[in-house]
């Protein structure tokens, strides 16, 4: 049985979090599990080689955002819970902002605009 290394809890550093979530495809894998849960690798979207993913989710794993185990012949992976009791709402900051960044900005003249909206409900 393979075994990861996770970073400890002393060892996460917002830097290192915050250069793990800038890139799309990590962003969405912890949208995806702060969606759902954990989950195992087969059910990520498969909008990537393997071997990127794999690089994606090491990347995850090694700036604390990530855990992996086993379970038998599957690799099953969820958040940590760590990054929330270290920094509090920051993955929750940080997916708001990037479904803001995603979403279409009213048609309405003089109505809020889509960020201002989606950052107001971060309160």
């Amino acid at each position: 049985m393979r075994q990861y290394r996770h970073p400890k809890r002393e060892e996460i550093e917002l830097p290192k979090v915050l250069a793990a979530l800038s890139d799309p495809v990590r962003l969405s894998i912890v949208a995806a599990l702060a969606r759902d849960g954990e989950r195992g690798w087969g059910g990520f979207d498969r909008c990537v080689a393997n071997s990127t993913l794999s690089h994606h989710m090491k990347v995850l794993r090694l700036a604390g955002v990530i855990g992996n185990r086993s379970d038998g012949t599957r690799c099953l992976v969820s958040l940590r819970p760590e990054v929330e009791e270290i920094f509090p709402g920051l993955l929750k900051s940080i997916l708001a902002f990037a479904d803001c960044e995603t979403a279409e900005p009213p048609a309405t003249p003089g109505s809020p605009q889509a960020g201002e909206a989606c950052r107001a409900g971060l309160d």
